[in-house]
């Protein structure tokens, strides 16, 4: 089977810079990392081929240096690798994300599935696999904990907040998958070797017969009005005693404080 992992290049998380005149991500000189739930999902793609053979295609949107990212996952041990860079791309949102990597994979060819992480860890709108899936007309799964797939259909076990539902749909299909998923493994030296002679092709808004309209930031409907660093709140007062006591001092204060 053929399967498409979609990832995103994130700045390390404890790097995260905001440029406040265009409200978006610095990443000149910021460390990057594969998106931690992509990382889960291409874990996913490389289980399921090797129980049924085929293919991993990774899939990428992003700046040149993007490119690492999806080095990074051809080491993990992905077939091939393919980088969506074109200046028009600047600015999405996840509507403009979602149009783009769409137009790719039509570009791609034919293929079984599209695995996901549930979230990106700079924007934590979880809106760009199901809008993937919608700008293909996929069927679509979120937060897989558990992928079977059998014949022409996938079985899927998705993570609730009280329960776990268990869903069948036919293939091709869009998968996202939650942290829970798996372990991701660990690039071995051979697979390190391979990654960094691996030509990896680099397709353009021409290329993918993108809608420059539909792009960017002049395809993005959303923008961002104010960026800033939440203010920090004074540090909590710690009550102390028997559990009797330390429930009526909080009642006390909460009481004071009008708040009940």
């Amino acid at each position: 089977m053929n399967i498409i992992v979609c990832i995103k290049q994130v700045p390390d998380t404890t790097e995260v810079r905001i440029d406040p005149s265009t409200g978006t991500l610095v990443r000149e000189g910021v460390p990057s990392i594969i998106n931690p739930f992509d990382e889960n999902a291409i874990e996913a793609a490389l289980q399921l081929v090797e129980a049924h053979g085929g293919c991993v295609t990774i899939l990428t949107m992003g700046p040149p240096q993007a490119e690492q990212a999806l080095r990074d996952a051809l080491a993990m041990g992905a077939d091939r690798a393919v980088l969506i860079c074109d200046r028009a791309f600047a600015g999405s949102d996840t509507l403009a994300t979602s149009y783009t990597l769409a137009q790719a994979i039509r570009s791609l060819g034919d293929f079984d599935l599209i695995l996901c992480g549930k979230q990106a860890f700079d924007g934590d709108t979880a809106q760009v696999g199901p809008g993937l899936a919608e700008q293909l007309g996929l069927p679509q799964v979120t937060y897989a904990i558990n992928i079977e797939v059998d014949g022409k259909k996938v079985r899927v076990k998705r993570l609730l907040d009280d329960r776990f539902e268990v869903v069948e749909t036919r293939l091709p299909a869009l998968l996202t998958v939650v942290k829970q998923i798996n372990d991701p493994r660990h690039a071995g030296l051979r697979g390190v070797m391979k990654a960094r002679k691996a030509e990896i092709p680099v397709l353009t808004a021409g290329d993918i017969e993108a809608d420059i309209t539909r792009c960017g930031l002049n395809g993005s409907p959303t923008n961002v009005v104010r960026v800033f660093s939440p203010q920090r709140h004074g540090q909590g007062e710690k009550l102390e005693g028997e559990p009797d006591e330390v429930a009526r001092q909080l009642f006390e204060k909460l009481h004071t404080a009008q708040i009940v």
